[in-house]
């Protein structure tokens, strides 16, 4: 009887440890599992009034890389910046491009999913955002999912803060989209 308790003591730890093993393989892919086939499109940094803000990476399974396919925005910062300022900021440049103010009721539900969707950051801390044609985007702190958001229009608003010819750094748009020789 004791032999046979500790066999299926046994298997049990054996299937548990096995189970948490995918189960951190599977958080360990964070957006890879949306682009399984994306590459290094670009790379390059943000600075503001000289300071380093983040280190910016646009990744996709296509060099030349657009709305109509999916891609990956990856943001590593290099500075402490809390979560209001993070949406507030985004929030301005979205308008700044549209060149129009968003109507009430969609800038609340914006600001809200961006609220769900970002942390307050500090050196070191990664946000990606990835782009999903027809869908929206999904957002993920340190590979981890954060938030999805079921939005085409707020998701193609959102990546045109980098990727619009009207965003506030052209010269970081051109190292993304690698336009720079």
């Amino acid at each position: 009887m004791a032999t046979r308790t500790s066999r299926l003591c046994s298997t049990l730890l054996l299937t548990l440890m096995l189970a948490c093993s995918v189960a951190h393989a599977n958080s360990q892919a964070g957006w890879r599992e949306q682009l399984p086939q994306a590459n290094l499109v670009g790379s390059g940094d943000f600075s503001w009034f000289g300071f380093s803000v983040y280190n910016a990476k646009l990744w996709s399974p296509v060099q030349q890389v657009d709305f109509s396919q999916p891609f990956a925005l990856e943001l590593t910062y290099r500075r402490t910046i809390s979560r209001e300022t993070l949406v507030d900021t985004s929030l301005d440049e979205i308008r700044r491009i549209n060149g129009q103010p968003l109507d009430r009721e969609q800038q609340a539900e914006w600001t809200q999913q961006m609220s769900q969707a970002f942390v307050d950051v500090k050196d070191g801390t990664r946000i990606t955002g990835v782009f999903l044609p027809g869908e929206g985007c999904r957002f993920y702190v340190d590979g981890k999912l954060q938030h999805v958001i079921d939005d085409q229009e707020f998701a193609r608003a959102f990546f045109s803060i980098w990727l619009d010819p009207q965003t506030r750094s052209p010269k970081l748009r051109a190292a993304l989209l690698g336009l720079n020789p």
